[in-house]
């Protein structure tokens, strides 16, 4: 048999395929029909068919394997004729008989249609047999016959418009013979044209051959009624004109798609034998059909095929279209490009432009016309109630009340315990009084209210206090637009604090509440409407919301326009029809490509339709008037099409405020879930909006669907089956698949919600797989959607669902040529039961605090106060906790643990739950953060979580408002307690709806949540009133222009950017031209104008804006950012915000550690502002001063300080803030684990402070250069900086200071270990690239060590301390940086040094080149401490004699780091190692100075010289190991190597004549064990003067055979030691200890002589109260020793 492909590119089945029973296929239906017709025409005539017919209508059959060809001449008409469906033999008759009464004079065209169409087709709705209408009808044409000829098989695909065949039987259609001459293959009715039908291969010409006539004039005169029947013009298009003004037909078939599964289509419609969906087809049917070939080959030129062949192939637009849609491509498809758009240009008649005029008047009119659109199944009722809680909000705040609409900024307050001492409790106060040519200046204590200081700056302007109204009048911050808050302290203001930490004037101006500027004021003006999409209009959205309400109302313009052209133009009907089509696809392709099954079966009905009576019957209009077929179709097309657009407005559209509708009850009945025994089971239907780059990358794709509850799964995740992709008029992935939960719906909790990962199976032989360059298996992660299954009103999700889909990481990658901007839409359809299941939830009884007679065990209590501060559990942690809750209410922050400990949380186990939670001790606002966590998702907890925090202030709440926005992401409906809490908050205060702004500005990008912080957004728009959100609509567009200003800047060439800058700088001064701007990093900073001068870039990667901005208060000072683009500066907010709580806790603990917090805000994607701090400079810049070298100085940072504060009680307090600063960053950095710690990221002011910047690596995720590691050392701590600690080379008590501020800060953090736990865990979520899992907070857990007690903490740290000092990894990693931003490509000059140890730099020709270097011995040294040194023997070209040099393994080392910075490409000699491989190995187990150790690394440095001598000239003859052979000063001063001179007879150890100093220490006992912690020792002497090496060495005496003896390590060179060590006596009772003694003594290490008592001290340990610790300085004695 021929293959002729059909209009939607699949060819049609084999003949050998089993077909369903009770189905016929397209070949046995078109056969059946020639068979009828045969038939009824031989009843009919009784004619005998001439043999001659083949002339024009051939059948021949070949063998039974061969293929079948067959040639019918066919008319002009592109259609296949009518149908009709005879039913019995006893109905044929009566068909014979009423054919036989016919006069055909008489007949009407519409008689005729109701004769030959109405009886056989309209009222036969289940056919048993197919017939099609007598082939006579047809108009033949044989001209294409006399050039072409049949080829066996076709192997081409086919345009044509006989879009499939059949095997006939010769003889099935007998040619009739007429009287008068004619011949049915004659064109004898329409004029000649050229055919429409595919243009086959040609074959040997065969003459036609015309045979006698063989009808009857009755039936010729038959054929010419039925030739001019309105249903043949219209569907015949037997006018020329129609032929010239007709449509374009449908493009050719698409692409071949994959195998297809069967589809059980419901009740499809009569004329279910002619779906050619391949979607409807059996899998079978579809995996043995041969693949079709690419389209484009072999294509006819005439016009589309059968529409029932076409069902799903794509259409072109009409050419005579009413309305055209402007569109701009989606997805590339096989048609014209269809997309999203509100956009329409309607081509009008008179009546339309009216309706359109109408329209244009708001969007009240529009939507009256469809109040289809208004109706409650058409809205998200969950929107509208939020919108109703939010008008209730707004109704609260009157604008008329100044305590919550003030209109101003209020300067943040910070709770802080003066420690200053009462010297300086005081500060100088300026404030600035109007009409007064002075300011007044007056000193006051910190502690003073602000209201005081209005009253004493009254005093000079008013005789008459009484007669003033004090609450009337404010203190303005100068250079800000910020007022001190009367009710509070001077000192509590951060403003006061900061200038008290700069040490500047406090410069306030006086002004009364009328004369303030309140222009971000709430008024009678702001509407009352909560429109929550009316102020979006600048907000980035990952998904573009191309669509409104109003934009659907233009496409049902567009589509009821086509309804009514086709109705009413019945001529030419089939051609409106495809526009109607056309128009439904435009419509579904602006609802996110969304195609509901009921859209697919109506346009199916409605093609198939187009070739059925369109008229209605006379005896039909008699019984009732039913309406044509066509009618039909069209009335069910309609009523999908709106309610897909009903199901789309309440997935995705926000209600607008016309059609806003507050009731959200149902008149349904309700029953309880707790009594609903049903299995939650749902179908999983389909993907829509698919990229089209995943039909190519991925072969078969699945869902997983996951029952989860507190991040747990509830029941084991179900996989789905694994299926291809579609194509129907979009791309789409269809299940159809009923998904069962074999789980009772009452045992569901509340917050259950469905999760839906998407997997995609690669396709192994696509070459345009993302991965194409990799052998991939398994499958990829493409997206996920969650879903709560039970509604804002507790109602379980029912009906069809709409979800939007957000796409992984994976997905984006594979689909990089997709707008990302659009929607992947997932339908997921739920049981719609009868009745409503209503989660009920239990009755909390009236619970009482239980009276807990029984003490816990003093073990058990130990235990479970342990865990009530752990982070992990185990299950039996879990079940001891939950046992023993009821005691856990005595420990602070156990309420999470105990919760978290909960063996169920099903309907049964609410009660209790409830009663305990109720009844719990009221949390503290940062305590109770920890229960809006993901692992918390019970509405009942996190209610009483956002009600605890109501006790927060508005300053303190602020510092945590990134916490409680991305909490958001944990609440299951947008309707709930803390987005109102947010809501209210940011209505009373106006710094809290500043920030809050950009949080949620910033967040609505988010794929996955973006919906939900849209609409919180809008909801803030509406109701922080007009002045602010013009004043946040400035700030959005100078973040706009800024942005642009920074990409084109960046994007400049180098030397090209300064103009660049200067263009776009004139852009931005125009924009302050009109008026003044609030910076986004606070509402209280407003700028006038650029300072176009002071503007820059700085030399960096991301090449950073430096903007200077004119202040709007002539009495500020210039304000500076940075403008950032290219960089994520959210990890920077989240830093900056650590490092600013933990200065909230020293500060409130009475540690002031002089922290300089700056502001930093990420305005969008990649883009943000950073505050410039003034006066400050990079550590780099500093060092650099001394040379490339620099960083290897001690002397660079106390030179640069003395140089900012010449005078010593200046520099003196420089230090001071240096010293309590270095901790405080020493602390925060090591927390945070800030890694990338150049010296370009730490900067210092001249006032001492130093501070760290670029955050951009934290978590302990390093900085790497290759396989390198840049960060080694646990934080930044260099010599120059404890040169400025101790104030000299050698250890002081200010370092002691240091230490003791280290670990102070650092056990102050660690009582609020869970605080940072807590915030970090909540923003997981945020999608930072380095805070994403457990892990990430397990660093931070590791560097807290919450475990441990404040001694073993304090020892850590200090271990840290001397780490971290004693690295020169840091130094070494400035050094590189240094030399990066200094561009070096060669060494230093000679007068420079090159080598820590070496003054400056040798060449080969200054020394001469070496021949030979090999280690010769090694020697053991005791200065400064105990080393080996390595002698090197080195001989030289022209010289006899070798030479020898002394260098350490450090000094090697050295060497060696630096020749693979300037050869790191660099390969050792006839190896393919790289050139480190082969130095030995730093660490070793065990003592480093040992003989053994200095052996093995001769031996490996010997192998290391001569590899290094026998590589390229450019590295052996290079200035570094010319330098580093050179022989230094102390090179002469060593001794030969001959050995250590033989040991002299050493003397007793001396006791030094006088004994000074005092040593510090902590006592405490805790489980039979005493534990004496050496701090700090200060003051020590010795009879030369030298610096002492001193350690510790303690006894508890009685002790004969000196058991007892521990001892500190040694401390080098150092009057002033600190140790930080743990001495620990283990099993001793308090009676024993009582009975002992502490011998304490210190003495100095001496290498050649005996060790030197330095002094001792015995104390009692019956005078120590052991219960607790004692931490005390006690004086150093001449004890016996």
């Amino acid at each position: 048999m021929a293959q002729i492909s059909s209009g939607n590119g699949c060819l049609p089945p084999s003949p050998k395929m089993a077909l369903h029973r009770g189905a016929v296929d397209k070949e046995e239906a078109l056969r059946m029909e020639a068979e009828a017709l045969a038939r009824l025409q031989r009843e009919k005539r009784n004619t005998v068919p001439s043999p001659s017919l083949s002339s024009s209508l051939s059948v021949s059959s070949g063998s039974a394997s061969g293929p079948t060809s067959f040639a019918l001449a066919t008319s002009v008409r592109p259609e296949k004729d009518l149908i009709f469906f005879p039913e019995s033999d006893s109905k044929k008759q009566d068909d014979k008989d009423k054919f036989g009464t016919i006069n055909v004079d008489k007949l009407t065209n519409e008689e005729l249609e109701e004769l030959l169409l109405d009886d056989y087709v309209v009222t036969k709705p289940h056919p048993s047999s197919l017939s099609a209408s007598y082939p006579g009808g047809h108009v033949f044409n044989s001209a294409p016959f006399h050039q072409s000829s049949w080829t066996p098989s076709l192997s081409r695909p086919s345009s044509s418009n006989l879009s499939t065949a059949s095997r006939l039987q010769p003889g099935a259609f007998p040619t009739p013979h007429f009287p008068n001459g004619y011949n049915p293959t004659m064109a004898t009715f329409l004029p000649p044209r050229q055919p429409h039908f595919l243009a086959f291969s040609t074959v040997p010409p065969r003459p036609l051959l015309f045979h006698s006539p063989a009808v009857s004039p009755e039936m010729a005169k038959l054929f010419d009624k039925i030739a001019s029947t309105s249903e043949y013009l219209r569907n015949g298009k037997s006018s020329g004109t129609d032929m010239e003004s007709s449509n374009k037909s449908l493009e050719p078939a698409p692409p071949p798609q994959p195998a297809v599964p069967p589809v059980d289509l419901p009740s499809m419609s009569r004329f279910e034998w002619l779906d050619l969906d391949p979607l409807s087809m059996r899998r079978g049917d579809v995996e043995e059909a041969a693949p079709c070939p690419p389209v484009g080959e072999g294509q006819g030129s005439g016009q589309a095929g059968d529409p029932w062949d076409a069902v799903l192939q794509d259409e072109t637009e009409g050419r005579d279209r009413s309305a055209q849609v402007k569109m701009h491509p989606r997805r590339a498809s096989t048609g014209n490009a269809v997309t999203r758009s509100q956009s329409l240009s309607i081509s009008e008649t008179s009546s339309q432009q009216t309706q359109n005029k109408q329209i244009n008047k708001g969007n009240e009119k529009v939507l009256s016309k469809y109040p289809t659109l208004q109706e409650k199944d058409a809205q998200n009722l969950e929107v509208n109630a939020f919108c109703e809680d939010v008008a209730n909000l707004k109704s609260k705040f009157v604008h008329s009340d100044l305590s919550t609409n003030p209109g101003y900024v209020l300067s943040p307050v910070i709770s802080q315990q003066d420690v200053s001492g009462e010297s300086s409790s005081s500060v100088k106060v300026s404030i600035e009084i109007p009409d007064s040519q002075q300011p007044v200046t007056f000193t006051c204590d910190v502690s003073s209210s602000v209201e005081l200081l209005i009253i004493q700056a009254l005093c000079w302007v008013h005789d008459d206090l009484n007669q003033v109204d004090i609450g009337s009048y404010v203190l303005k911050v100068c250079g800000q637009e910020a007022v001190l808050q009367n009710k509070h302290s001077l000192g509590s203001h951060e403003y006061v604090q900061n200038c008290r930490k700069w040490e500047a004037e406090i410069q306030l101006q006086l002004l009364s509440q009328c004369t303030m500027k309140r222009d971000l004021a709430r008024t009678a003006d702001d509407s009352a409407l909560i429109d929550l999409e009316k102020h979006l209009g600048q907000v980035e959205r990952p998904f573009k919301e191309t669509v409104t309400r109003q934009g659907i109302v233009e496409y049902l313009e567009v589509y009821h326009n086509q309804i009514q052209l086709c109705l009413q133009n019945q001529s030419t009907q089939y051609k409106i029809v495809d526009q109607v089509i056309q128009a439904v696809k435009n419509l579904c392709c602006a609802l996110d490509e969304v195609e509901t099954p009921a859209i697919t079966e109506a346009v199916k009905r409605l093609r198939h339709a187009v070739n059925m009576p369109h008229t209605r019957s006379p005896k039909a209009d008699s019984q009732g008037g039913k309406q044509s077929p066509m009618e039909d179709s069209v009335a069910i097309l309609t009523n999908a099409v709106y309610q897909m657009v009903k199901l789309y407005l309440r997935s995705f559209c926000p209600t607008s405020s016309v059609t806003l509708n507050t009731d959200s009850t149902e008149n349904r009945d309700c029953r309880e879930a707790s009594g609903t025994t049903d299995h939650l089971q749902f179908t999983l239907f389909a993907l829509h909006g698919i990229p089209t780059s995943w039909v190519s990358s991925y072969e078969k794709y699945y869902m997983t669907c996951a029952l989860m509850h507190n991040n747990r799964n509830i029941f084991k995740p179900v996989q789905s089956k694994k299926v291809g992709t579609y194509k129907s008029f979009f791309y789409h992935i269809k299940w159809d698949e009923l998904i069962n939960f074999p789980i009772p719906v009452a045992q569901l909790p509340l917050e259950a919600m469905l999760n839906l990962s998407l997997y995609g199976v690669l396709n192994q032989n696509a070459g345009g797989s993302p991965d194409s360059n990799k052998q991939r298996k398994g499958t990829d992660l493409l997206g996920k959607v969650s879903m709560a299954l039970f509604d804002f009103r507790r109602v379980m999700v029912r009906d069809t669902q709409l979800l939007c889909l957000w796409a992984s990481v994976q997905a984006a990658q594979t689909g990089r040529k997709r707008n990302l901007a659009e929607r992947i839409i997932l339908q997921v359809d739920f049981p719609c039961p009868t009745v409503n299941v209503l989660y009920v939830a239990p009755p909390v009884s009236s619970y009482v605090t239980p009276q807990i007679k029984e003490t816990l065990d003093p073990d058990i209590r130990r235990k479970v106060e342990k865990l009530c501060s752990h982070t992990s559990l185990t299950r039996a942690d879990r079940q001891l906790l939950w046992e023993y809750r009821h005691h856990c209410r005595e420990f602070e922050g156990s309420l999470a643990r105990v919760l978290a400990s909960t063996p169920s949380w099903e309907w049964s186990a609410l009660g209790e739950i409830h009663s305990l939670l109720h009844s719990w001790p009221p949390l503290s606002p940062i305590n109770a953060l920890e229960l809006l966590d993901s692992k918390f998702a019970e509405t009942e907890v996190r209610t009483v979580a956002v009600s605890w925090l109501e006790s927060i202030s508005n300053d303190e709440l602020t510092d945590y408002l990134p916490q409680l926005v991305q909490a958001l992401k944990f609440e299951r409906h947008l309707r709930n307690s803390l987005v109102m809490f947010l809501l209210s908050r940011a209505q009373s205060n106006v710094n809290t709806a500043h920030y809050l702004y950009w949080l949620l500005r910033d967040t609505v990008q988010d794929s996955q949540f973006g919906s939900c912080y849209e609409k919180v957004l809008g909801a803030l728009l509406c109701l922080c009133g007009g002045g602010m959100r013009a004043e946040l609509e400035k700030q959005t567009k100078l973040v706009q222009q800024l942005g642009t200003l920074a990409e084109n800047v960046r994007q400049a060439g180098g030397s090209s950017r300064q103009a660049v800058l200067q263009d776009g700088l004139e852009r931005v001064q125009s924009f302050f031209q009109k008026h003044t701007c609030r910076l986004p990093l606070s509402p209280s900073l407003v700028a006038t104008e650029l300072n176009v001068k002071g503007c820059s870039f700085f030399n960096s990667n991301a090449v950073p804006l430096k903007i200077a901005l004119v202040n709007a208060d002539p009495l500020g000072e210039e304000i500076n950012v940075m403008f950032k683009v290219g960089e994520d500066l959210r990890q920077d907010m989240l830093a900056l915000q650590m490092i600013r709580i933990m200065d909230r806790i020293w500060l409130q603990e009475g540690l002031d550690l002089r922290i300089v917090n700056f502001k930093c805000i990420s305005t969008g994607k990649d883009k943000g502002m950073v505050e410039l701090v003034p006066s400050s400079e990079t550590l780099r810049k500093i060092q650099v001063e001394y040379g490339v070298t620099g960083s290897f100085k001690d002397k660079p940072i106390a030179e640069w300080l003395r140089k900012y504060n010449p005078a010593e009680d200046e520099y003196e307090k420089a230090c001071e803030n240096f010293i309590y600063s270095c901790a405080g960053c020493c602390v925060a950095t090591y927390l945070l684990g800030i890694c990338d710690r150049h010296n370009d990221n730490i900067m210092l002011r001249s006032t001492g402070h130093m501070f760290h910047i670029d955050f951009g690596k934290f978590l302990g995720h390093a900085q790497m250069i290759g396989s390198f590691k840049r960060d080694r050392a646990p934080f930044v701590l260099t010599s120059d900086m404890a040169y400025v600690i101790n104030g000299g080379e050698r250890p002081t008590i200010r370092f002691q200071l240091f230490v003791d501020l280290c670990s102070q800060a650092y056990n102050l953090i660690r009582k609020h270990s869970n605080l940072f736990l807590n915030l970090l865990s909540l923003m997981m979520k945020s999608g930072l690239p380095e805070l994403t899992g457990h892990q990430d907070l397990m660093y931070v857990y590791d560097a807290l060590q919450p475990q441990t007690t404040d001694a073993e903490a304090t020892i850590f740290f200090t271990r840290l301390i001397e780490s971290s000092l004693g690295s020169m990894a840091t130094k070494f990693n400035f050094f590189i940086h240094n030399l990066a931003q200094l561009r070096f490509s060669g060494l230093p000059s000679n007068d420079e040094s090159i080598l820590s140890f070496s003054p400056r730099t040798y060449t080969v020709k200054q020394d001469g080149r070496i021949c030979e270097a090999s280690i010769f011995s090694f020697h053991k040294r005791y200065n400064p401490d105990k080393h080996y040194t390595y002698v090197v023997r080195i001989l030289r070209e022209g010289q006899t004699e070798p030479q020898f040099v002394f260098r350490t393994f450090d000094e090697f080392q050295e060497l060696h780091n630096k020749l693979s910075i300037l050869f790191p490409l660099w390969k050792l000699p006839g190896t393919s190692s790289p050139l480190f491989s082969r130095f030995p190995n730093k660490m070793v187990l065990g003592r480093t100075h040992i003989k053994e150790v200095a052996s093995k690394r001769k031996v490996e440095l010997n192998s290391y010289v001569h590899s290094l001598m026998r590589g390229s000239l450019e590295v052996t003859q290079c200035d570094l190991i010319y330098t580093f052979f050179h022989p230094v000063a102390r090179d002469d001063r060593m001794e030969g190597f001959e050995g250590v001179p033989k040991a002299q007879v050493l003397p007793q150890s001396p006791v030094s004549s006088r004994v000074e100093g005092e040593v510090k220490l902590s006592v405490s006992y805790r489980n039979s064990t005493l534990f004496i912690m050496v701090m700090h020792i200060r003051d020590l002497v010795s009879d030369d003067e030298a610096d002492p090496n001193p350690y510790v060495k303690t006894y508890l005496l009685p002790d004969p055979h000196k058991t007892s003896k521990r001892k500190t390590k040694i401390s080098r060179r150092t009057k002033n030691p600190t140790f930080n060590e743990m001495l620990v006596y283990s099993g001793y009772s308090k009676e024993t200890l009582n009975q002992r003694e502490l011998q304490l003594s210190v003495l100095s290490a001496e290498s050649l002589r005996e060790n030197c008592f330095l002094g001792g001290v015995t104390l009692g340990l019956k005078d120590f109260d052991l219960s607790r610790e004692t931490v005390k300085w006690f004086k150093l004695t001449a004890g016996p020793y």
